[in-house]
């Protein structure tokens, strides 16, 4: 039996598979985020090992076992990044075949057909990655406002402080997201909220975007109006990347992968509209199982199998294991 290993390390958590040749996934394993920007390359290789070592516990293989790994890693951004990363999985002791790419891949990987098409993840924040049948590969910087790029929980929730600070200086009426950064931050009214973020007393998390899609759906307009915003952003990194793949004529496939997702029709139409505008062949499919799926899938690419006629199997799998 050949078994193959996939790792996808996020900012907030790391899931480690490991599947046989049939699409079983025989061993879960999992830790905390692996970024290097956050936990230094350190702090990698323990969520590598932990999560690694929790699969090969479940399943009962072994570095030896595994005929090809993949690995989709957040942080993983630009050519100078391979050779740490590379040192970070080394410490396995894989001896097979293996290939390491950002993790925005993952998501394209396990829910296109083949592996081709564009990749859109929001979730704590947002990147966008693509392929076409050629191998070529098109992505965004992955870095957020800095370079422009929204629609992530963070984005939206950064974008809800301008909206409560609008109402403040009374740029725009009252919305109920004064409420929600208040309760959110301990802030005791306005002023305070913006002197203590000012000052760092006070800190904005991504999961406060739970709390602003809420609001939306019970129709507070400022609320409404940053969905319907990061709807289109998302369907603007779609564009730009399905255009850096020559794909933008084609019948592509856009994968929806993040818990922003999550908010529906709400923000999946200003996406769509985005989208089909430029890419008139364009099908948006919601990502249907775990991303860790994809880096399996890379795993199996290394070893030259074809884990493509065995994916249904493993993602039915996968989702008893990755709860």
């Amino acid at each position: 039996m050949k078994y193959f290993l996939g790792i996808d390390v996020g900012s907030s958590k790391t899931h480690a598979i490991i599947a046989d040749e049939s699409g079983c996934c025989v061993g879960f394993g999992k830790a905390w985020g692996g970024n290097h920007q956050g936990v230094g390359y350190d702090g990698l290789e323990n969520v590598l090992r932990e999560s690694f070592g929790g699969a090969c516990e479940m399943s009962g293989v072994d570095a030896a076992d595994i005929v090809g790994a993949g690995f989709g890693v957040a942080g993983y951004d630009f050519p100078s990044d391979r050779e740490q990363h590379m040192q970070a999985i080394a410490a396995l002791g894989l001896t097979c075949p293996l290939e390491i790419v950002n993790d925005g891949m993952n998501g394209l990987l396990a829910g296109a057909t083949r592996g081709v098409g564009v990749n859109v993840t929001a979730g704590s924040s947002n990147n966008c990655r693509g392929r076409n049948a050629q191998g070529v590969e098109g992505r965004i910087v992955g870095n957020g406002p800095m370079f422009g790029e929204y629609g992530g929980a963070m984005e939206i929730t950064l974008r809800a402080l301008q909206m409560v600070n609008y109402a403040w200086i009374r740029r725009i009426p009252p919305t109920a997201l004064t409420a929600v950064l208040l309760e959110a931050t301990g802030a005791k009214d306005e002023a305070d909220l913006m002197e203590g973020l000012s000052n760092s007393q006070y800190h904005l998390f991504p999961f406060i975007a739970v709390k602003i899609i809420e609001a939306a759906q019970q129709g507070d307009a400022a609320a409404q109006e940053i969905i319907h915003w990061a709807g289109e952003e998302l369907g603007w990194l779609a564009v730009s990347v399905a255009r850096q793949i020559g794909m933008e004529n084609d019948e592509l496939e856009v994968i929806q992968s993040g818990s922003v997702f999550e908010a529906g029709e709400a923000i999946t139409e200003p996406m769509r509209a985005i989208v089909m505008q430029h890419l008139p062949k364009a099908k948006l499919i919601r990502l249907d199982g775990p991303p860790v799926v994809g880096a399996v899938l890379l795993g199996m690419e290394q070893a030259g199998f074809d884990g493509y006629a065995v994916r249904d199997e493993m993602v039915r799998t996968a989702k008893e294991l990755v709860k």
